[in-house]
């Protein structure tokens, strides 16, 4: 232990602590940019720089460890000054048009600089020109240079966590700027659009494709019926966003906004999660019944980052992915044939919207094979994001709006498909109903709650009809390249394996809303839907009624030949 004082606080701390983390024992709070715990400790910013008696030059404290004895003083006249020289540097090559900023409010650049008091900027503007600054505005991911200050927290997070490397340093000096690696424009490269350096970005430098202006388009001509689903990891982080408490921000609170912004049918995509165990489920005992699972475990598909990962990267375990649609894209199928029909208007005019706490889905729902003969399954996908941002435009207040029911036919669902939002839910529920299958009865519903807690990457083994089902749960790209890298050294083997692109699973995606600190809140939004699910009285995918009435009405039963060409897709029909 050495002794240390910062700000007249004296306290000690172990060997080998950051100034920073020293400071946060005693909630002093050291401001920063581009420091991430563990990930990004370069003190690229130098707004952490403090004052430490007897050092001639300022120190920073997000990688320089405590010594006995020291003593430091974060907001001295020196550090203040120094913070708000570095802070202008910064600003002197930012875009600083706030008001036309998605981060406006929600921006830690913008933050530091009001409370420096900093109103002007006293250096010459310098923001990138001409091609430098050119960006496809049709790709799912913006990225904006002249918002760019260059903390490197997105490359940190691409390279360490998701192991893709899609950013990197270019230029250098003045002119360094991050820009895709290797020389490559985005549209060409194997960004899987998992969004984990959106969410990490501590201004505007990456955003999502706003296609808000599209939906208004939408809402307002007559000729169209516009359907929304919304998935379950929406509903535990929408609130966050007007500081609603998680239990309050229900997705009947949920069904009164979308009514109020316009929406013409409101469900839950739950409903198609429920509607995805069925086709998946069926699909592995099917697999699994003849053997082809015997070197290669069936993947789950209902992550699109994940399956631009393995086709980008392992594009010979294709045939692996289970071809059951994501419950996005499932629901559209059936709003454009079965809901279409009960609700007597014409698929052509159905139009249908997902709000996802994902990036990919942008992507997925514009593939050539998520469609039938009445178009697009789904029309357009918006993050969580960009649904807060339409309730702010009208001035919707969740805690004032009342709970209002789902539409039906398609508005009940079960508690299993509303873990889909949590890592190792999907296996969870598809193994309620597999075991349901198997043994003539149903498990109990926690009987598999071993996968979901535990490392990033988990495994378990169950018995299922007299066979052992070998089964793993993993989340986060970096942690599912070593998975695959293990499966095809034969280190292990396993039958069933579901994975989730972004850290925790949809809780934590991409399209999430970003916290204004450092907080990674995947794991408390996951421990809401397991909530409830617990609260429902419906745990069992093949106990949803309306899903039974869906193959009794047009399905016929799971796997059916309707099912494949509606619920099912070629995982060979586009590339990368």
């Amino acid at each position: 232990m050495v002794t240390c004082t910062i700000d007249n606080k004296t306290f000690q701390v172990p060997e080998g602590t950051t100034i920073m983390e020293a400071a946060r024992k005693v909630q002093i709070q050291i401001p920063h940019l581009c420091y991430l715990k563990d990930l990004n400790e370069i003190a690229a910013c130098r707004v952490c720089c403090v004052e430490v008696e007897g050092e001639h030059a300022m120190v920073t404290a997000c990688n320089s460890p405590v010594r006995d004895g020291m003593v430091v003083h974060t907001n001295s006249p020196r550090a203040r000054r120094t913070r708000k020289i570095n802070v202008e540097l910064i600003l002197s090559q930012h875009d600083c048009r706030c008001a036309t900023c998605v981060r406006s409010g929600n921006c830690r650049l913008q933050t530091l600089a009001n409370d420096l008091g900093i109103h002007d900027s006293p250096y010459e503007e310098q923001l990138p020109k001409g091609l430098r600054k050119a960006w496809t505005t049709t790709y799912p991911l913006y990225h904006d240079y002249n918002k760019c200050i260059k903390c490197m927290r997105c490359i940190q997070v691409c390279d360490k966590i998701q192991d893709m490397h899609i950013w990197d340093v270019a230029g250098t000096g003045g002119r360094t700027t991050i820009d895709v690696s290797g020389n490559r424009v985005i549209k060409d490269s194997d960004c899987t659009l998992c969004g984990q350096c959106i969410i990490h970005c501590p201004v505007a430098g990456l955003r999502e494709r706003d296609d808000t202006a599209k939906l208004y388009a939408a809402l307002a001509d007559p000729e169209k019926v516009t359907v929304v689903q919304v998935a379950p990891a929406v509903r535990t982080a929408w609130c966050e966003a007007f500081g609603l408490p998680r239990r309050e921000g229900t997705i009947g609170k949920m069904a009164a906004a979308l009514r109020r912004l316009g929406f013409d049918h409101v469900y839950d995509t739950t409903f198609a999660a429920d509607l995805t165990i069925m086709e998946e489920a069926n699909e592995f005992l099917e697999r699994f019944s003849k053997g082809d699972t015997r070197e290669y475990p069936m993947f789950t598909s209902c992550c699109p980052g994940w399956v631009r990962f393995l086709k980008g990267q392992y594009p010979e375990l294709t045939s692996q992915l289970s071809t059951s649609k994501s419950p996005q894209q499932m629901f559209g199928a059936m709003a454009k044939t079965w809901l279409a029909e009960k609700l007597g208007v014409e698929p052509e005019k159905v139009y249908c919207v997902s709000i996802m706490p994902c990036l990919a889905k942008k992507a997925e729902c514009a593939l050539p094979t998520m469609r039938t003969v009445h178009g697009p399954d789904v029309d357009l996908s918006l993050t969580t994001r960009e649904f807060i941002r339409m309730l702010r435009a009208d001035h919707l207040d969740p805690a004032l709006l009342p709970e209002e029911p789902l539409d039906d036919p398609m508005g009940t669902f079960t508690g299993a498909g509303t873990i889909f939002g949590a890592t190792g839910g999907v296996m969870e529920a598809a193994l309620r109903t597999a075991y349901a299958k198997l043994m003539g009865k149903n498990p109990d519903p926690d009987y598999f709650a071993a996968i979901r807690t535990g490392p990033a990457l988990r495994e378990a083994t169950y018995t299922l009809g007299g066979k052992e089902l070998r089964c793993a749960v993993v989340s986060g790209l970096g942690n599912t390249r070593k998975l695959i890298r293990a499966l095809k050294r034969k280190e292990v083997h396993y039958d069933f394996v579901e994975v989730m692109a972004c850290p925790g699973g949809c809780a934590g995606g991409g399209g999430q809303p970003i916290p204004q600190h450092d907080e990674e809140f995947q794991e408390v939004r996951g421990k809401q839907l397991y909530r409830l699910d617990a609260e429902n009285p419906l745990r069992y995918s093949h106990e949803n009624p309306q899903i039974q009435r869906l193959y009794r009405e047009f399905l016929g039963e799971p796997l059916s030949p309707k099912a494949e060409e509606l619920l099912h897709t070629d995982h060979f029909g586009w590339k990368i």
